[in-house]
């Protein structure tokens, strides 16, 4: 935490020399001692000092200087920080001034010159002034802070990044926080370029993208090494396992997450069916354990980056082209970039997107939900395990279903926790037809199957969990996928017409091997994967297995 600051000002060198002394003397070890002979320097010190979230907790000033009177400053200067103590130094002369200024700025005691000796005449009254000071200050937030429009895509964009990177932030809403419009106002941020970005130094991005902010926040987005003994595309459980195998067993390793660290899975809010967690844990602290594990053995990890293309060299070598035109080259690869959520296909419900409809964000809007009805979609653990947590936040949770009940596909003890909240409510056979809204969402049409009844409700936010799809549509056309999208590995591979024309090894490929030889696939994108955490970190860690057998090769 900051140390609050004491402001020294006279334009008498000397005598201000005595002031600072006596100030660090008794108050250095708790205070930050500033001075200045300058009003004019004192009060642009002032504008840094507020924009860097400092705080002044006592302003000494002396009362007749040329520049501005002692109390004229303490005029300007009060606005800013208000809280602070306020002490003028005069001479004999100048004692009915200061008197005056007791009722003009609330003065709390004035000195006349000389004050030796401070045991006795400065430090009694400054200790009461600076312990009365505490008894009332409350440290302002020192980390970061995003200010915006609370149904604002981009604003949600920024939070689902921040919170997916396990970046701690403060949000305030630029339409009801008096603090969110002072650091607006600060910054010079208009209302068509927030979201506004302070960071914890005080410094401000208007409207920044995330990579802005991930470099600015220290997150690596370029690699450093000229060449890698594996890249692994993809940091969900797969692929942080890979990093933490690769890693700990000598391979210069690095990994390349588009968003965050963590995948679909660290924005679940709770894992209870994990091994070795009989109490459970989130995904943001299976995540956070991960990652830290990872970068302990010396993984690399670029976030946000993402991968435009792969080409395999003479040689055997790979080049990894990332979206910023950057190139990586390693020896293998590893793709575990996972599954992208389904979007819901209903007429005009792309527009709320980030505005009161959002994939995969239960924990990143949980707060924005507070005392409010919220639909959820989709009847499988995702959508079960969202229920759960937004139900501790919203007046109400309904979740809408296709089928008759939700025991086609959610585990038991999700549906056993459901049944216990009074504020969650199941509606079968239910869809949505479509959204209405101006700038948000508003309300929503569903549609019953089984009756053929359509009606409108008041919706204040939709989450959606309808499955996913791989992500893989960025892989180079001889990477051999089935008609979904998931790559194909393996004995698998054999089934294809292609196989052939791709495959030119003399071995058969190895079990997460895709047609090209080096280029390995596991966890949830692979055809065939399990859809579970565990199967997809075992795939992860057997995935090094083979990188290790392809490169003894070579």
């Amino acid at each position: 935490m900051k140390q609050p600051i004491i402001l020294a000002l006279d334009d008498d060198e000397q005598v201000l020399r005595a002031v600072v002394r006596d100030l660090r003397k008794r108050y250095g070890k708790d205070y930050r001692i500033i001075s200045t002979e300058s009003a004019g320097e004192a009060l642009e010190a002032l504008e840094d000092i507020k924009k860097k979230k400092g705080t002044i907790a006592l302003f000494v000033v002396d009362q007749r200087m040329p520049e501005m009177l002692g109390v004229d400053f303490l005029k300007k200067a009060l606005p800013k920080f208000p809280a602070a103590k306020r002490v003028l130094l005069t001479a004999y002369s100048d004692t009915e001034a200061a008197i005056k200024a007791i009722n003009e700025v609330k003065l709390d005691y004035y000195f006349v010159k000389p004050w030796d000796p401070p045991e006795e005449k400065l430090y009694p009254v400054l200790d009461g002034l600076l312990e009365d000071w505490q008894a009332n200050y409350r440290p302002p937030y020192q980390g970061l802070q995003i200010i915006g429009y609370q149904f604002s895509p981009k604003s949600h964009e920024l939070k689902d990044f921040l919170a997916g990177n396990l970046v701690p932030y403060k949000w305030l809403d630029a339409e009801n926080s008096k603090r969110a419009k002072q650091l607006i106002e600060e910054h010079g941020c208009g209302s068509q370029q927030l979201p506004l970005v302070v960071f914890e130094d005080g410094s401000g991005l208007c409207n920044p993208d995330p990579k802005e902010v991930a470099k600015k926040i220290g997150l690596q987005l370029q690699p450093t090494a000229n060449l890698y003994d594996v890249v692994i595309i993809g940091g969900g459980p797969a692929g942080l396992a890979a990093s933490v195998y690769g890693a700990s067993e000598g391979l210069r390793t690095l990994l390349i997450e588009k968003r965050a660290p963590g995948g679909q899975a660290g924005t679940s809010s709770r894992i209870e069916n994990y091994l070795g967690f009989p109490n459970g844990l989130s995904g943001s602290e299976l995540t956070r354990r991960a990652v830290s594990q990872a970068t302990r053995f010396g993984t690399e990890i670029l976030a946000p980056q993402e991968v435009a293309e792969i080409k395999v060299q003479e040689g055997g070598y790979k080049v990894l082209t990332l979206s910023d035109g950057s190139e990586v080259k390693t020896r293998s690869v590893i793709i575990t970039t996972g599954v992208d959520y389904r979007k819901l296909k209903v007429d005009g419900l792309e527009q709320y997107n980030g505005a009161g409809v959002y994939y995969g964000a239960a924990m990143t809007e949980a707060n924005s939900c507070s005392q409010r009805r919220v639909f959820i979609v989709g009847g499988g653990n995702s959508a079960g395990q969202a229920a759960v947590y937004l139900s501790r936040f919203a007046s109400e949770v309904v979740i809408l279903i296709r089928n008759e009940s939700l025991t086609e596909s959610m585990s038991q003890y999700l549906i056993d926790q459901l049944d216990e909240l009074k504020n969650v409510e199941v509606w079968p056979h239910t869809e949505v037809l479509g959204a209405i809204g101006e700038e948000r969402l508003d309300k929503l049409r569903l549609h019953n199957s089984e009756s053929g009844e359509e009606w409108e409700v008041d919706a204040e936010a939709l989450f959606v969990f309808i499955g996913a799809s791989p992500y893989t549509h960025w892989l180079p056309i001889n990477i051999i996928k089935n008609d979904e999208g998931y790559i194909e590995t393996g004995a698998d591979l054999k089934r294809y017409s292609d196989y052939s024309k791709f495959w030119k090894a003399d071995r058969d490929p190895y079990l997460l091997e895709t047609c090209s030889p080096g280029i390995f696939a596991a966890g949830d994108v692979r055809a065939g994967a399990m859809n579970r955490i565990a199967s997809a970190v075992g795939e992860g860690a057997m995935a090094i297995k083979f990188v290790h057998q392809y490169l003894s090769e070579h």
